[in-house]
C-alpha cells in the first residue's frame, strides 16, 4: 500500500444499500436498478462458475 494512497479522492458509491431514496429522480432510481441488476447477475455468474467448481472437486473424491 503506498503512503499517498490516502490523498486521492474517493470514487463515490454509485449505490449504497439502504440509503434514502426520496430525493432521487425517476431517471436516477432507473439508472440504479439497471445497476444493481447488472451486479445481481455478475453476483449469480460468479456463484454458477464456483458452483460448477465446487461440484466437479466433490466429484473427485466420490
Amino acid at each position: 500500500m503506498s503512503l499517498f494512497d490516502d490523498d486521492q479522492p474517493k470514487k463515490k458509491t454509485a449505490h449504497e444499500i439502504g440509503s434514502d431514496l426520496s430525493l432521487l429522480s425517476v431517471d436516477e432510481l432507473t439508472a440504479r436498478i439497471a445497476l444493481l441488476t447488472e451486479e445481481i447477475a455478475r453476483l449469480e455468474a460468479e456463484r454458477a462458475r464456483k458452483s460448477a467448481s465446487r461440484s466437479a472437486a466433490e466429484g473427485l473424491f466420490r
